[in-house]
């Protein structure tokens, strides 16, 4: 029932916060990441805006001012706060906006019963925004943390896929031929990931696993972040302006990699999949393997013999509209489409990504410096 799925995705969001305090859900370290307060309001804005005011009659807001400093990029409903200020919000605080999100689930609770389809729709899209935002939160509160010369522990079991690789990666050769690329239709999906389209590939080679820490590490220790012949231009000039030598959150003490954590600073397990990679260093390090990355539509077609899920997996490809793709009338319109433009694509899914949210036609998309979100690399030839 959609009224189970709401209350549960509803209900994990706030779980996720169980381990922090009030202070830790105000930081903004960087302004493309959120504070976990922000993330708590905004999801909550969303049913209360896009569905709340519109579907149930007689509903009066929580607070109006909720309605510009929680929108995030909606202009077709107001001018959003400022997204690099997110977190200079010190009021409202953290127990009322958890009263915000009591006052709207109640009134969620009494419309969902009888939804006419156009609305039950928009929770749809609601339950699978809040499921992104939750994914974020990990992160950006990651992020955050990383700041901290005390490496502070969010929760010490967290799983964040530092387990060995159960198997060592082979390569999975795909016949040259017309593969189907898209959502079909059957289930909820983004609008990106419509149409579904034919697409004609070579035959081609991929691997079955990810690149490991160790594989990753000996990049690092050749001097790959010193060699320009590896990077693109402006991944270079990202490297030396950056001052880039390692993945983020790497941290080496004389001889020793060690790397933080959600339960603070471990050693650098060399089995695991490498993550938190930008575009601009997976794109090196393949360069330096004397390899290249997949494009997105070859990782959709080989998807079913992979072992994928660990990571979101960087692709070839840039972020582009599908043949057939239309942006939708409205604020709706705006989630997706207005963004296809010097971004690359990521398939696959991570460890952070919420249960149940993950589909072999999910496209993913930043922008190319990004490496905050758990990234990582599969090899292609």
């Amino acid at each position: 029932m959609l009224a189970d799925k709401y209350s549960a995705v509803r209900s994990r969001t706030e779980a996720l916060c169980t381990p922090l305090t009030p202070e830790d859900t105000v930081p903004q370290f960087v302004d493309f990441a959120s504070p976990p307060k922000w993330h708590l309001a905004h999801t909550t804005w969303f049913f209360e805006e896009m569905i709340l005011g519109k579907y149930l009659p007689g509903y009066r807001v929580f607070d109006p001012h909720f309605g510009a400093l929680f929108n995030s990029y909606y202009l077709a409903i107001g001018s959003p706060y400022a997204r690099n200020q997110r977190g200079v919000i010190t009021r409202p605080g953290l127990e009322e906006v958890m009263a915000y999100r009591r006052h709207v689930d109640h009134h969620m609770a009494t419309l969902i019963e009888e939804l006419p389809e156009q609305a039950a729709e928009l929770v749809t899209l609601g339950i699978n925004h809040e499921q992104q935002h939750q994914e974020l939160l990990i992160t950006d509160l990651k992020i955050a943390f990383a700041q901290n010369p005390m490496y502070p522990v969010y929760d010490q079991g967290f799983d964040e896929g530092f387990a060995a690789n159960s198997t060592g990666s082979e390569w999975l050769k795909l016949k040259a031929g017309e593969y189907q690329i898209g959502a079909s239709g059957q289930g909820f999906c983004f609008d990106n990931e419509t149409k579904q389209h034919a697409v004609l590939l070579p035959e081609y080679e991929i691997a079955s696993q990810l690149t490991t820490i160790g594989e990753y590490l000996e990049f690092v220790e050749s001097g790959g972040y010193q060699q320009f012949e590896y990077w693109l231009d402006e991944g270079w000039s990202w490297v030396q302006h950056n001052q880039v030598s390692a993945p983020m959150y790497w941290h080496r003490e004389d001889t020793q990699w060690q790397h933080f954590t959600l339960a603070g600073l471990q050693p650098l397990p060399l089995d695991s999949p490498v993550c938190h990679l930008s575009y601009y260093e997976a794109n090196a390090y393949a360069a330096w393997r004397e390899l290249r990355l997949p494009t997105e539509f070859e990782w959709e077609a080989a998807a079913p013999m992979l072992n994928w899920g660990q990571r979101w997996e960087w692709t070839a490809s840039s972020y582009q509209p599908y043949p057939g793709f239309a942006i939708g009338a409205g604020a709706v319109g705006e989630y997706n489409g207005k963004f296809m433009v010097n971004q690359m694509v990521l398939r696959g899914a991570s460890v952070a990504t919420a249960p149940g949210h993950s589909r072999a036609s999910y496209r993913n998309f930043f922008h190319p410096q990004h490496q905050w979100q758990y990234t990582g690399i599969r090899l292609a030839k």
